[in-house]
């Protein structure tokens, strides 16, 4: 076999296993800028949501803020009513007061009074009430206030004025009073220290706001601790639909029998995963049947063709070219198998740690001969040796279809580079060449199975090539992307921590 041949059989090994992805520019030379990410074939990992930013502490602040603000209503309302009670009762007193001195005086005249006063400021010196009795005049009689207040009584005779604390260097305290005027133009004034009130009253408010402010945190406490129970259980539907985007349709999402929201959630979401598994096996175990049922006629008819080849009766243009068609044919069906294997995750369990070093040297030395019978310029860098958890024959496969589209949309005096980086944890490997590219509108639509950009779809494949690349990738918890070399195409492929 020759070695143009041999190049062409690679080429078609390729192809068997889905090569093939056609573009419409074409230049000539090639500068490599960083590939900017199109599409990402594995799933893209959710972050963990914070408790401050989920709904559900949103809406236990809602409910805490609605919440405070009853509260602060009712305890504004206590306050009130409290303090309005107070105060009343306080003029209660006085008014009692007045009308028992007023009795005294009227009994026993202005000596019974005065007598009545001191006794009453003798009885409790400490004592917050207030008396003064004076003349027509304003001239003090009786009492344990100085002088007559400056400050002008409201309609009903209450008059609020300040208490100057003779030797105390306390605040200033402020006195509510009613004025009487007996017979005789005598005034009297009995009254109360509101000190002590206000201070009650303060102290009300104190430990209303303290209950207020309590009353918050423990809201907080309770918002924070039933959102994070209610992250927890949107985390594990998370975690199963993770899992499930990466192609293991077995999962489930777990309930706890406590027949709440998220248990009936949990139900009706494994309801449509148990529909989606059956109608995906159903679709694949067709699809596999009718593989495995044509492989084998084409499989017979392929193998008489090549009978017939032998043959001297036989024109040998047309067997070979009739066994080219079977073995195109059976290429198709062989990387449609090997596509629905992968994606079905059959090889997870033959991972292995894979040296990328070594698949990539073997695969440059695989297609370097056949680029350079094709007139291009292969070249090779490796700047890392990472080691990933993977299959070896599946990663050189990616690898392979990758440069055989490179080899094939290259023109003659064309540049192909295979590029290895990376470090322990992750690897970067990129495939560039000086081909037409891919439009950015189409950097999705390559990676669907028999997807061909060329309208004739003349040139050799079966549109299956980045197919496969996809499955492998996504098999591997990889990313893959597509950027503009100017011209020509950058592919990267992207193995990290996931894999």
């Amino acid at each position: 076999m020759s070695t143009t041949e041999a190049a062409h059989t690679r080429r078609h090994a390729a192809d068997a296993n889905g090569g093939g992805v056609s573009s419409s520019t074409q230049s000539a030379s090639i500068s490599p800028p960083r590939p900017v990410p199109t599409k990402i074939t594995a799933p893209a990992k959710v972050p963990n949501s914070s408790v401050w930013h989920s709904v559900t502490f949103r809406l236990a602040l809602m409910y805490m803020a609605l919440f405070g603000v009853s509260v602060s209503f009712l305890l504004g309302f206590i306050y009130l009513s409290t303090a309005a009670y107070m105060e009343d009762q306080t003029e209660a007193t006085i008014e009692a007061e007045i009308r028992g001195l007023a009795e005294r005086y009227r009994l026993t005249s202005l000596k019974g009074l005065v007598q009545s006063i001191d006794e009453r400021i003798e009885r409790q010196p400490f004592s917050s009430t207030i008396y003064l009795l004076t003349n027509q005049s304003f001239a003090h009689v009786a009492g344990n206030l100085n002088g007559w207040p400056q400050s002008k009584p409201d309609p009903e005779g209450w008059v609020d004025f300040k208490l100057e604390q003779v030797g105390h260097e306390s605040p200033v305290h402020v006195a509510r009073a009613r004025a009487f005027l007996l017979d005789g133009n005598f005034h009297l004034l009995v009254g109360r220290d509101m000190f002590e009130l206000r201070a009650t009253q303060a102290l009300i408010a104190r430990t209303l706001a303290w209950g207020l402010a309590i009353t918050a945190m423990l809201a907080l406490c309770g918002a924070v601790m039933m959102s994070r129970s209610t992250a927890r259980r949107l985390e594990a539907i998370n975690a199963i639909s993770r899992r499930i985007m990466r192609g293991d349709l077995s999962q489930r999402v777990p309930s706890r029998g406590t027949h709440d929201e998220f248990d009936r959630l949990a139900a009706s979401l494994n309801d449509m995963l148990d529909q989606i598994q059956r109608l995906m096996d159903g679709v694949r175990h067709v699809s596999d049947n009718i593989a495995h049922d044509l492989r084998t006629p084409l499989t017979r008819l392929r193998n008489r063709l090549e009978t017939l080849s032998h043959s001297c009766e036989t024109d040998q243009d047309e067997a070979e070219h009739a066994l080219a068609e079977a073995d195109a044919m059976l290429a198709t069906f062989n990387a449609l198998l090997r596509i629905a294997r992968i994606e079905a995750g059959a090889r997870r369990e033959a991972f292995s740690d894979v040296s990328l070093r070594g698949v990539i040297e073997d695969a440059a030395e695989l297609y370097e001969a056949l680029a350079e019978d094709n007139g291009q310029r292969f070249e090779l860098q490796i700047d890392a040796n990472p080691s990933v958890l993977g299959d070896r024959d599946l990663l050189f496969q990616a690898i392979a279809n990758l440069l055989d589209n490179a080899i094939k949309y290259t023109p003659v005096n064309g540049r192909i580079e295979l590029r290895l980086q990376g470090d322990d944890t992750h690897a970067h490997i990129t495939v560039t060449d000086s081909g037409p590219g891919i439009a950015s509108k189409d950097h999705d639509r390559v990676l669907e199975r028999f997807v061909r950009l060329e309208d004739s779809r003349s040139t050799p494949g079966n549109g299956l090539g980045l197919s496969l690349v996809a499955a492998v990738a996504r098999l591997h918890g990889a990313d893959i992307s597509f950027a503009d070399a100017n011209p020509g195409l950058i592919v990267e492929l992207r193995l990290g921590p996931s894999v």
